[in-house]
């Protein structure tokens, strides 16, 4: 058992490359901001290195606009680690323009089509509340 939680919420709707585009995005930024959840480099029988992967799983969940809307507030309140994906992040074509896109969003209506966060496991239980484990 882990003291801390890693959970990614993606929209219910999205496409399936979209899905799992969104998620792949979202567990670097938990990464990146959380370099000391990272494990150790993995080594096959052969002695080759392989990358770090986060040291504890991710658990992946579905919901809805409203849903990731509250889970994004919450975290925040709480404090938690948090990375965020929004629709418009779909049309750009490298990082800069992602950040250009996130920063025309509205702050009280963003179209949110993910949501990643890690912190102590109640605050992530309850910021994820209402989420579903993504099937």
């Amino acid at each position: 058992m882990f003291d801390t939680k890693v959970a990614i919420i993606v929209h219910d709707g999205l496409e399936v490359w979209q899905k799992l585009n969104v998620t792949a995005f979202l567990a670097t930024g938990i990464a990146g901001a959380a370099p000391e959840a990272m494990g150790e480099p993995y080594e096959d029988g052969a002695g080759t290195t392989h990358a770090r992967l986060l040291g504890q799983p991710i658990m992946i969940f579905a919901a809805d606009q409203q849903t990731l809307a509250r889970v994004r507030r919450q975290a925040l309140e709480r404090r938690l680690i948090c990375a965020v994906y929004v629709r418009s992040m779909f049309s750009t074509g490298h990082d800069a323009a992602n950040r250009e896109a996130f920063r025309a969003e509205p702050i009280d209506s963003m179209d949110l089509v993910g949501v990643a966060i890690m912190g102590p496991r109640k605050d992530v239980d309850k910021a994820a509340k209402g989420a579903k484990l993504h099937d």
